[in-house]
């Protein structure tokens, strides 16, 4: 009886500790990313789903997007400014060159 009360005991510690382990959170985490990969993965089949899914489910970080230059945001706002003319170009393109994008 002592020895079954003792079992007992022993696995209602050791549940939860297991239950909240790294281990398992690890598994959530990881399932979790597969659910989002799979819907993000919609319409997609083939050699081109799996291309997909290798990258998504990869811990590769997204790269950091590179800062727009000069010349960028110059062409942009050019593209931006398409019809405006005189005074309000120039107004338009002064604070467009301002603005971070």
């Amino acid at each position: 009886m002592k020895k079954l009360l003792a079992a007992i005991a022993s696995v209602t510690i050791i549940a939860p500790v297991f239950l909240f382990s790294p281990v398992a959170m690890a598994q959530t985490a990881q399932q979790s990313k597969m659910t989002t990969c799979n819907k993000d993965a919609t319409g997609k089949k083939g050699d081109e789903r799996k291309a997909f899914m290798k990258d998504c489910l990869s811990n590769k970080p997204a790269a950091p997007a590179a800062p727009m230059t000069q010349q960028d945001k110059m062409k942009s706002c050019n593209k931006d400014a398409t019809g405006k003319k005189g005074d309000d170009r120039k107004a338009f393109m002064k604070e467009c060159l301002k603005k971070d994008k």
